[in-house]
């Protein structure tokens, strides 16, 4: 039985171990929903026949769409425990600071590490001076840095979105260790990069079929409740659809098939726009997706937040980086959408800007 919790952190870990000894699967909601979401949600766990070895339920990030329940079996996540705490070099003496709710499934990731002798967690900013290591998004390790570091922070494992090299220098500065990392809430952890690039986390092995990144290892998830989502398989192998290369045993990532903009005769990929305005002085963000035209499929459009100075050189980044085809034609600023747990939320920017929620601006 799949028993739902709320987000509440207060007695989270107790309640996790409850629910895990009496052999059922818990499934930790957001607070934050609207009333209908959490309903749909409880009343699809209540239906649920999960598998018997299933553990977990965790949420994907719903960056793309609604939300979908993943299932895992205890070892999927287990068996890379070991190798996480290694990259910590954290225990259960130690501390980690999980900014995102526990609806996250790298904060719940983190809780059953919590629960099997890894660090303990601290979600209270009141209590973050505690902590010595951080799992959480960029953009939630970019709010460490602005509002001061804890004293204790020694390592920070970062996932969930791009990481901009200029954020990692920033904290390598300030003495932190940075471990960005590559995964999915149906593959859980794929690569990892401890600033010479991705390569492949211990026990998973890597492959590229028609520019689709491919994964074998022993922490892929069991499937979903519900709705179909993006993992799919073959053997042992698994994939969510990811577009990806490997160099010199490095990984390369190149976006979801799913997300590819189709405008006229190009596909653009969102990931490789996003990753130019990026690097803009004073793009704190970007999302990139397609606004339906008619004859033409799409028109590439751009949401940034920006710092309060501005980002000036903005224009002509765009003009001397981007190709014709690959260079927004609508521009959208304001504060990004995010899931849970930080990510930016593809689909809800692009709703925002269809509906005329968000201020347009001239280029």
């Amino acid at each position: 039985m799949i028993v739902p919790l709320s987000g509440s952190t207060r007695g989270l870990l107790r309640r996790l171990q409850e629910i895990r000894d009496a052999g059922n699967v818990p499934l930790v909601g957001d607070p934050r929903w609207p009333k209908s979401q959490r309903e749909a949600m409880a009343a699809l766990a209540a239906a649920a026949c999960p598998p018997p070895d299933t553990a977990w339920a965790t949420l994907t990030s719903g960056s793309s769409g609604f939300p979908r329940i993943v299932l895992r079996t205890a070892s999927s996540w287990a068996d890379s425990f070991a190798q996480v705490a290694q990259l910590l070099d954290a225990d259960a003496q130690e501390t980690v600071l999980l900014p995102a709710p526990p609806a996250a499934s790298l904060t719940l990731f983190s809780l059953a590490h919590s629960l099997n002798g890894g660090p303990r967690p601290v979600f209270s900013a009141r209590l973050r001076a505690d902590a010595h290591c951080f799992h959480g998004t960029p953009q939630a390790l970019r709010a460490l840095l602005d509002a001061g570091l804890p004293s204790r922070l020694r390592a920070a494992l970062v996932g969930g979105s791009y990481l901009d090299p200029s954020l990692r220098q920033r904290a390598e500065s300030a003495g932190i260790q940075v471990i960005a990392y590559y995964g999915a809430a149906e593959l859980s952890f794929v690569a990892t990069d401890q600033g010479d690039g991705l390569r492949a986390f211990p026990g998973v092995e890597l492959s590229i079929r028609e520019e689709k990144l491919w994964v074998r290892s022993p922490y892929i998830a069991s499937g979903y409740i519900g709705a179909a989502g993006p993992l799919r398989r073959d053997g042992d192998w698994a994939t969510v659809g990811d577009r990806a290369e490997l160099v010199d045993g490095r990984l390369r990532l190149l976006g979801r098939t799913d997300d590819a903009i189709l405008s006229a005769s190009a596909t653009i990929v969102p990931e490789e726009v996003e990753a130019t305005l990026r690097c803009v002085p004073g793009v704190r963000d970007a999302i990139v997706f397609g606004l339906p035209r008619a004859r033409v499929g799409a028109l590439v459009a751009a949401f940034v937040e920006i710092d309060g100075d501005g980002a000036p050189e903005l224009r002509s980044a765009v003009f001397s980086r981007l190709a014709p085809t690959h260079r927004p034609r609508r521009w959208f600023v304001g504060q990004l959408p995010r899931t849970a747990s930080g990510k930016p939320a593809r689909a809800e920017a692009a709703r925002r800007a269809l509906a005329g929620e968000v201020p347009r601006f001239v280029l």
